[in-house]
């Protein structure tokens, strides 16, 4: 003998004991309330049993079908979560990659479209969290983070190295000139350290008092747009606005970031062709930032020297 009872027998005396009314679980069902009936029947039928004591149109549940209720929602409860992880792993068609909210808007996005155009088969899922999402649970592809590159199960492959300034807006009052003036200014932290700045610029182990913290630099850099004060930040997000003069580079000094970026899968991934598509366009266009995070701080060093 089968040893499972129907679905919709289980389904249907979930319902009527969560809700306390065959009339209310018809409903919840979008069955008739006879169909309901039938199942309630079939099911004690089945487990030779009574689950409802009945008295007129009132069911109230046994102390048997009491039990029997909560196990069975619990175990329903685990099927259909079961069934949203399946199919919410990624599909060959489609990337799912997470990233830092900063990385994300500050360099990702503005190149997406080039990969797009490149490989239209592919459909992009995009999230960005601070956390480091588990990419063996098979719900995400890849993940763009930060770090030393040796996450335990997990494979990497170096994407860009970084570099720490301070950033202010334009037009900030009494805009700071030299690492000594940046120490006078309001400082808007992140969850960046100041310390390796703070030696190179000859301040020695000068930690500023925040006069706002944000725990993402996205938050700090809109705050600092809004001329609220200045912020350290990664060239990376911030080279393009540096470029176009909506914000400026402040104390001169310019230090490599502690971390470098990583691309990061699980192993399950190894020889896919969406991860050799994605891999190999984003290491070209981190190739072409490199160059271009290079370029502009020997233009700020050959500045700093006249």
């Amino acid at each position: 003998m089968n040893p499972l009872p129907p679905l919709p027998a289980l389904r249907a005396f979930e319902a009527v004991s969560r809700l306390g009314s065959v009339v209310k679980a018809a409903d919840a069902l979008s069955v008739t309330h006879s169909a309901i009936s039938h199942q309630l029947h079939a099911l004690e039928e089945y487990l030779g049993l009574p689950l409802f004591e009945r008295s007129g149109r009132k069911l109230v549940l046994t102390e048997d079908g009491r039990h029997y209720a909560l196990e069975i929602r619990m175990a329903l409860n685990d099927m259909a979560e079961a069934t949203r992880m399946v199919r919410a792993r990624p599909k060959p068609n489609e990337i799912k990659l997470t990233t830092m909210p900063s990385f994300g808007l500050g360099w990702l996005i503005a190149r997406l479209p080039e990969f797009q155009a490149q490989f239209p088969q592919y459909r992009i899922d995009l999230r960005a969290s601070l956390a480091f999402d588990d990419l063996n649970l098979g719900q995400l592809d890849l993940a763009i983070r930060m770090g030393a590159g040796d996450w335990e199960g997990l494979k990497t492959e170096h994407l860009l190295d970084d570099y720490l300034v301070v950033v202010a807006a334009p037009q900030l009052d009494n805009l700071p000139q030299t690492a000594a003036e940046v120490k006078q200014a309001r400082i808007i932290g992140t969850l960046e350290k100041w310390s390796s700045w703070s030696k190179a610029a000859e301040l020695g182990d000068w930690t500023p008092n925040f006069a706002l913290f944000c725990n993402d630099n996205n938050l700090a850099l809109q705050a600092v747009r809004l001329g609220q004060g200045v912020t350290l930040t990664r060239l990376s997000i911030v080279l393009n606005l540096l470029l176009a003069g909506e914000l400026r580079l402040v104390g001169g000094v310019i230090t490599p970031h502690p971390n470098r970026y990583w691309l990061v899968w699980p192993p399950r991934l190894d020889g896919s062709v969406k991860l050799h598509h994605f891999m190999g366009w984003l290491k070209q266009a981190a190739e072409r930032s490199q160059q271009q995070m290079q370029a502009y701080i020997a233009g700020v060093l050959a500045e700093n020297n006249h």
